[in-house]
């Protein structure tokens, strides 16, 4: 008796041949490939501070030991040999070894990441590379059918299908320009950067993130939207990074009490709140209180939509903003504009900074808080902080800019701030 036989499922039902997704996959799988990045990190950060090691008599500097991980990629251009996937995979890394899934392994060139949205482009000297069609994410639905294609904890490839559980989610703190896909298809360590495809086998999507307190997955997995990247990938293609424009409002989504307030017949849509002086949208003419309600015509929900909108231009784009104006509507044209630097007085984060400016630092410069400006004789004078230097880190906790320092400060309480001068570093206790 043939057990194995009589259990096997039959080719087909009825003369019609059963459902599968393998034909699809036959043909995306190859597009989608292994990223294992290494990194050299040192055994201790304070093996780095020269003044540690020679208060504890250690000449030499710090021994580093080499970091791996795992991830996925996309490939988008087979001629180009174009591969996109999350910076997160990629972020600082010395070496990215992309496998494909013929067994070939290439060394990659980073072309170019956006931190921000957590996207970047590398480039391998390969042949006969797959790439997979682009879809265009707008035209997605809740409840389509999703494949994830990636690397789960390194165990090479890997497919999970579900379906679309929402569109546009934000506000997960996750990016700092968000607007996911979300899916119940299994997303995984090691997914990052991986494809979401439809069942044509069309690239609708990015695997990014999952939300699960244990880091396993319970059917929420995020993807960002295969228009996002494409946007992205040009500029980071062209120039090595995004120069996002800066349109200079300060929106707030419609509350109920908005909404009866301002006299709408809905909720969609931002009001404005702020409107920066010598801004993009102080120029065009734009006022507080009046509404946005679309964006190069389309429609607006929320104040989320409004940032990944214009977080996806470039300085000098046109953009075409509806607005509802008291009893008008109308249509106001701006021009993108280039950000203006942040700039503060110490003393409104700390007393002790007193007699100080204080400034996130350029592009080129030691990612941190720039000293601008120290006034002679002051508190900040006499301890020995001088213009130019930079905090890397307060109260023990990393500060790449002015709003990460200001969220570590406990202005009743002594700061102990990381300053990096030069090719030095020094800890300085501020009370």
């Amino acid at each position: 008796m043939n057990v194995g036989a009589e259990a096997a499922l039959p080719a087909n039902v009825e003369g019609k041949t059963l459902p599968s997704l393998a034909p699809m996959l036959e043909r995306s799988m190859p597009a989608v490939v292994n990223i294992s990045t290494t990194k050299a990190v040192a055994e201790n950060p304070l093996l780095n501070d020269p003044f540690f090691r020679y208060f504890f008599q250690l000449p030499h500097p710090p021994r580093r030991q080499q970091k791996n991980s795992l991830g996925s990629g996309v490939i988008i251009d087979g001629q180009k040999g174009y591969v996109v996937t999350n910076n997160h995979v990629i972020d600082k890394a010395d070496k990215i070894m992309v496998t494909l899934s013929d067994g070939r392994q290439f060394n990659a060139e980073l072309l170019g990441a956006d931190p921000e949205a957590d996207v970047a482009v590398i480039q391998i000297p390969a042949d006969n590379l797959t790439a997979l069609s682009i879809a265009d994410s707008r035209m997605l639905k809740v409840g389509d059918f999703a494949v994830a294609i990636g690397n789960p904890f390194g165990l090479g490839q890997t497919v999970t299908s579900g379906i679309i559980s929402a569109l546009g989610r934000s506000g997960l703190g996750i990016e700092g320009y968000e607007d996911f896909i979300q899916t119940d298809a299994s997303i995984n360590p090691g997914n990052s950067g991986g494809a979401l495809v439809n069942l044509r086998g069309e690239f609708i999507g990015m695997n990014t993130a999952i939300l699960a307190p244990g880091g396993g997955n319970v059917g929420i997995g995020f993807a960002i939207p295969s228009n996002m990247v494409m946007t992205l990938v040009d500029s980071l293609v062209e120039h090595g990074e995004v120069r996002r424009g800066l349109l200079g409002v300060t929106t707030q989504d419609l509350t109920a009490e908005l909404v009866n307030a301002f006299g709408l017949k809905s909720k969609h849509g931002a009001v404005i709140s702020r409107v920066e002086a010598s801004s993009a949208a102080a120029k065009a003419g734009l006022e507080p209180g009046d509404i946005i309600v679309s964006l190069n015509g389309r429609k607006v929900k929320g104040s989320h939509q409004i940032r990944n909108m214009i977080g996806l231009m470039e300085i000098g784009d046109h953009v075409d903003i509806g607005v509802i104006r008291g009893e008008q509507r109308k249509t106001i044209r701006a021009t993108i504009g280039k950000p203006q630097r942040q700039m503060l007085a110490g003393d409104q984060l700390h007393r002790t900074l007193d007699g100080t400016i204080l400034a996130t630092t350029q592009k080129g410069q030691v990612e941190g808080v720039l000293l601008e400006k120290i006034k002679a004789g002051s508190y900040p004078w006499r301890v020995g902080l001088r213009p130019g230097d930079i905090i890397v880190s307060a109260n023990r906790y990393r500060t790449r800019n002015l709003d990460e320092l200001r969220r570590v400060i406990d202005p009743r309480r002594p700061l102990l701030i990381n300053i990096q001068r030069g090719g030095e570093a020094f800890f300085l206790v501020l009370k």
